[in-house]
């Protein structure tokens, strides 16, 4: 019995040096990417693609029969060739034809001008002395006339062997033909585009009907370029839907000065239909969608805040916030999925 006391003993000594055991909770702070807020332009746009063409574009063909001569280019020491620049008025081709040249008699023509000229002189002379009558030198008058004309039809003639630049532009294609070879009266000549301004129609749903006007700037890049940004203007809006597609068209201007862009080429336009130069925008995948309600996170003191938002224009990769932040506060742009109002975070790079 004695034991059995001892033991029990030592057991309720052991048990009382022993101290409580104590919990202490904690919270694991998250961690999160924040930014500042600020102010900056917010652009809304609209996104149309579609074909650029040139604002001229015609095909030059020969007034009259004549053998075929590419002329030298100036400017490249070589022959007139695809792609090259042309001024107003360059010969490019010259054909040759001596019989019908023969026929204009240019030489025959000159001669009777200089004739007429020189009779009018001694007719005006003869008047005023009275040699001869008035009726004698309105004659003479009228020889001269009929010889200036009958010259002026004969430069015409002699300048239709000359095959010229009708506005300044880009050779965009010519036709092969053998040398010396006899091109017939309205045969192709070489192909012109002036594409220092190009035209871009494309089509709009009936949605954006009196939300796109004449005169908004556009943003036109290429596919091909899409570094290259070119400066546009909306320079006609048609004022009617088409009944089948339920779209309206519009005609965009582009400002190709450069020659950037080619013909033909595909290319993106960003309609700016609204902007604010001086707008709250934050990134537009940070925002969390409840049912109607719009929020984001801030942090304040290592805290998270959960703050609820209204938002003005957007595009497709930012959003205005009109109602809910203010400048200079630290909005969370990473790890706001797992956070609740209120939870303790940590900055990250």
């Amino acid at each position: 019995m004695k034991r059995i006391l001892t033991v029990f003993g030592i057991l309720l000594v052991i048990g009382g040096c022993s101290e409580p055991e104590t919990y202490v909770r904690t919270e694991v702070e998250i961690p999160v990417k924040i930014t500042e807020v600020t102010r900056k332009r917010i652009e809304e746009t609209t996104i149309a693609t579609g074909t650029v063409t040139a604002t001229v574009d015609i095909l030059v063909k020969s007034e009259i029969e004549g053998a075929y001569n590419l002329q030298i280019n100036p400017r490249t020491g070589k022959k007139y060739g695809v792609g090259d620049a042309v001024m107003k008025d360059e010969v490019t081709v010259l054909l040759e034809n001596p019989e019908q040249e023969n026929k204009i008699r240019f030489d025959s023509q000159k001669l009777s001008l200089e004739n007429a000229e020189e009779n009018l002189k001694q007719q005006q002379m003869l008047y005023e002395k009275g040699g001869v009558s008035l009726s004698e030198l309105k004659s003479a008058q009228q020889k001269l006339i009929d010889a200036q004309y009958s010259f002026q039809s004969t430069l015409m003639q002699l300048e239709q062997f000359k095959v010229k630049v009708p506005f300044d532009g880009i050779i965009a294609s010519l036709p092969y033909y053998p040398p010396k070879f006899m091109a017939p009266a309205n045969s192709d000549m070489f192909q012109l585009m002036d594409y220092r301004t190009l035209h871009l129609e494309v089509n709009l749903p009936g949605k954006m009907m009196g939300v796109v006007r004449e005169g908004m700037m556009v943003r036109v890049t290429s596919y091909l370029l899409p570094d290259k940004v070119l400066p546009a203007t909306i320079a006609h809006v048609a004022p009617v839907l088409e009944p089948n597609t339920r779209t309206f068209g519009i005609l965009i201007e582009v400002d190709n000065s450069g020659l950037v862009l080619k013909p033909g080429m595909f290319v993106k336009a960003e309609i700016i239909t609204q902007s604010r130069p001086n707008a709250i925008v934050i990134p537009k995948d940070i925002i969390m969608v409840r049912r109607t309600e719009k929020t984001v996170y801030v942090v304040t003191e290592g805290v998270a805040q959960q703050r609820r938002i209204t938002t003005g224009l957007e595009n497709q990769d930012e959003a205005e916030v009109i109602d809910g932040l203010e400048e200079n506060e630290f909005l969370v742009i990473e790890g706001f999925e797992t956070l609740r109002n209120g939870a303790q975070v940590t900055i990250t790079r």
